[in-house]
């Protein structure tokens, strides 16, 4: 049998009844009691002393288990700093590769920590300045006052670890439990934990401590709710006097599914007095960091499209590239997560698959913006994001193949790409125009050493005129893990890159160089 490397610890528990929720699914503070209990005996094993859980980072639950199942949990130390480890747990035993991908992965989620409070300031600030936009489209809001909900803990001997101290695990657990129960008020259903947003534990607690949990709704999107609890811990001499100690925050983020297992949609929440502000906009800020946390350090291998270019199959290709955008913009579930001026930024989160939209205002007509974003060879001229971009070949007078290249990013290769360009006219009572985009497989152009060759799954511009001297241009993108690195930081929210870009192009849209370049195409 294969002994666990150094600074490795393996749990192999039973799903038993007790550990499970009405559903018949393992409960999520059970879960979270097991992680820490095994991360905590990883750390101590690599560190050759006592070890408390200092922080968790973001926790998403992608699967379920049962009663009757066996979970397995394996803690992994990846990387000691220099007065913490970084506790990471996988299911499966890492390779020597991926030893070091993970070991480099726990410095940049070290960075995320470091700069959470400066980047969630900021955000906040920003947050405030779009309300009016927030607040117009809430239609049968409701108050979350009625989803408050207190719990007490009394801290007892089996819930304290071999130090004296309260199991992390179980203030987890505890947590858990009250934020359910507030979940619950508001869907009136079964809720289920879908992720944690990190838990920072400010201070000790011990076994005689009484322990207050405060939980209540902040905001919701869409299908997801998030519930934020406070914990606060008293000795008796405080008890009596009524003044705890803040020893943890979180943020928990539910699902909750009806009889059919249909994700349910919850109703928008209205803030009414200041602190339900203050909670509304903190929500949105955490959304977005979760967003760049979620996509930028899970590195998730992306699987190829492989879509092969065939000209007998031409028309099809072209009217699924054209059918593929629209669809993405018929969508429901965007969520606003930015508004400077003229630009509004939203994602799109289905099935851990990210899509981003950016509305444009643009001071020109509809028909002369079509012409020049159909123009591809001229995109490096407003984007930073290309540097350049050659026609492959004309495939008919509305569609045509191009080889774009991209820029240098994090000290890598360059990326380039191979896609096919649609475009299409408004119908006779329309009034927006399309240009779509995606990736096809092509023999007389293989991929490059010189380039990393990325692919774009679907995306283009909507542009739906306004008047004869206005338009809006949408841009719709659903990020491929290749060009994810373009989108980093202004998910995470310390980059403003997608502002910029659209600022941009609004820009060369309203003063094109007027030097006859507008193609025909």
């Amino acid at each position: 049998m294969e002994r666990p490397a150094s600074g490795e610890v393996l749990m192999s528990q039973a799903i038993q009844p007790a550990h499970a929720t009405a559903r018949g699914e393992l409960s999520a503070g059970q879960l979270l009691k097991w992680i820490d209990t095994t991360a905590c005996l990883a750390a101590e094993k690599h560190a050759g002393v006592s070890c408390v859980t200092a922080s968790v980072d973001d926790i998403q639950f992608e699967e379920t288990a049962r009663v009757g199942q066996v979970i397995t949990i394996r803690a992994k130390v990846t990387r000691a700093f220099s007065t913490s480890m970084e506790i990471h747990l996988k299911p499966v035993t890492l390779l020597t590769e991926q030893d070091h991908v993970e070991h480099n992965l726990a410095a940049e989620r070290r960075k995320v920590r470091l700069q959470h409070e400066d980047i969630f300031n900021n955000l906040m600030k920003e947050s405030s300045k779009f309300d009016d936009l927030l607040f117009d489209e809430e239609k049968g809001a409701v108050s979350t006052r009625g989803t408050s909900v207190q719990s007490i803990e009394l801290v007892l001997p089996p819930h304290a670890n071999h130090h004296g101290n309260t199991f992390g695990g179980q203030i987890m657990a505890w947590m858990e439990t009250v934020a359910t129960i507030s979940a619950s008020r508001l869907c009136w259903a079964h809720p289920f934990l879908k992720s944690i947003d990190m838990f920072k534990f400010r201070g000790p607690s011990t076994v005689g401590d009484r322990l207050v949990f405060t939980a209540i709704v902040n905001n919701t999107f869409q299908t997801c709710v998030e519930v934020g609890v406070r914990v606060e811990a008293f000795d008796c001499q405080e008890w009596a006097e009524g003044r705890g100690r803040h020893i943890n925050s979180a943020f928990l983020i539910y699902n909750a599914a009806d009889d059919k297992e249909n994700l349910i949609t919850f109703p928008r929440i209205q803030p009414i007095s200041k602190d339900d502000f203050r909670r509304y906009r903190g929500a949105i800020a955490r959304k977005r960091i979760r967003l760049g946390r979620k996509y930028v350090i899970s590195h998730k291998e992306e699987v190829p499209l492989r879509i092969h270019w065939d000209i007998s199959k031409q028309a099809s290709l072209s009217d699924s590239n054209v059918e593929a955008l629209r669809k993405l913009a018929a969508k429901r579930g965007w969520e606003v997560t930015s508004a400077v001026e003229k630009i509004k930024i939203y994602t799109l989160e289905e099935h851990d698959v990210l899509s981003v939209w950016v509305e444009k205002h643009v001071g020109s007509p509809a028909h002369l913006a079509y012409r020049l974003l159909s123009d591809f060879t001229k995109r490096p001229l407003w984007d930073p994001h290309c540097v350049s971009c050659e026609v492959i070949d004309w495939v008919s007078e509305d569609d045509q193949l191009c080889h774009i290249t991209c820029p240098v990013l994090n000290d890598d290769k360059p990326k380039d790409l191979v896609v096919l360009i649609s475009r299409r006219k408004p119908l006779k009572d329309g009034n927006t125009y399309t240009v779509a985009v995606k990736s096809v497989i092509l023999p007389s152009v293989p991929p490059s050493p010189q380039y990393i060759r990325s692919e774009i799954i679907c995306a283009g511009f909507l542009i739906h005129a306004i008047d004869s001297n206005s338009c809006i241009v949408s841009y719709f993108n659903r990020i491929s893990a290749s060009i994810l690195p373009y989108f980093a930081g202004n998910l995470g929210g310390w980059s403003k890159s997608i502002e910029e870009t659209a600022a941009s192009c609004i820009q060369f849209l309203e003063n094109p160089p007027d030097d006859g370049f507008i193609s025909t195409f």
